[in-house]
């Protein structure tokens, strides 16, 4: 009798072992597409048995998700379209005006001034696609192996050629260790990234500051950094761009609250790059903005 209690004991331990070994089997595909799916990815389960609504759940709230997200990029993307076709007439009406030496002098000021803010509407309109394409994985990335210390030096050599301002000194510095760092990456997207923050220096510093542009390398990651000596970002301003959302990103419908496109296209950018970006004051004053890149040598 006690051998077969024992029996029996081993039985029961051995059934349910392999019973819990095979839901954990079954679920952890799933636990995995939840955490997907949390992510704003779309997911594909495809698990038979007793688990198999579960996934089918899954997969056809991802497949909602999808298709919100894609109605959402493409109504953007129609209404930029939408807008692009009068936004170009007012500009070449408001150009014309400017170049006519007949008009009156208040006239052309004004129509220089619709121009220039036009112009303004026709690079936030491509942000914002870009944003979009960018939140939604719907832009394709042409990655190809690029020497970062050659392609800052092609944009800073571009950006003294097209004449910036007497007040901005432009430096540039290229550690010795990341001179020949090679990364994986789509090369016009990274120069966005260094533009907007070579930009966002010379918006918030009207009055003139230093800017420098480095590449630095550590044994698993190299850091393109932009550093200005400029006015620095109050503590306040650093925090709120460190804990509230973009308006892209919020539910919150008090959007003035919100800082601008600039920096959340930099932070795209260095994610689907597997990378990060951080903003930091420096001392004694200015800033520092660097996208740090996973580098295997």
């Amino acid at each position: 009798m006690l051998g077969m209690l024992g029996l029996d004991v081993l039985c029961l331990f051995l059934a349910y072992y392999f019973s819990k070994r095979r839901i954990i089997h079954n679920t952890e595909p799933i636990v995995s597409a939840v955490e997907t799916l949390a992510n704003g990815k779309p997911v594909s389960l495809h698990i038979s048995g007793e688990l198999s609504e579960i996934a089918s759940s899954v997969n056809k709230a991802s497949s909602i998700l999808n298709r919100q997200n894609e109605a959402r990029a493409n109504w953007i993307s129609g209404v930029s379209h939408d807008i692009r076709t009068p936004l170009s007439m007012i500009m070449g009406y408001a150009g014309r005006i400017v170049e006519n030496e007949t008009a009156n002098k208040t006239i052309r000021e004004q129509a220089e001034i619709v121009r220039k803010q036009s112009l303004k509407i026709k690079e936030l309109i491509q942000d914002l696609n870009l944003v979009s394409q960018l939140e939604y994985e719907m832009q394709p990335l042409h990655k190809e192996r690029v020497r970062l210390s050659k392609l800052l030096r092609s944009y800073v050599a571009d950006l003294l050629n097209m004449g910036s301002s007497d007040r901005y000194i432009i430096g540039i510095e290229i550690a010795p260790d990341a001179e020949n760092a090679v990364l994986e990456c789509d090369a016009r997207l990274i120069l966005r990234a260094v533009n907007n923050l070579a930009q966002n220096s010379m918006k918030h510093n009207p009055q003139g500051c230093e800017i420098c542009f480095s590449l630095a390398a550590s044994k698993n990651q190299l850091f393109l950094a932009v550093t200005d000596n400029g006015t620095g970002l109050s503590a306040e301003k650093l925090q709120e761009l460190e804990e509230k959302p973009h308006y892209m990103e919020s539910t919150d419908e008090r959007l003035d609250l919100r800082h601008g496109l600039g920096l959340l296209i930099v932070q795209q950018i260095a994610t689907v790059h597997n990378g990060n970006f951080k903003l930091a004051n420096v001392l004694p004053q200015g800033c520092e903005a660097t996208l740090i890149f996973p580098y295997y040598r």
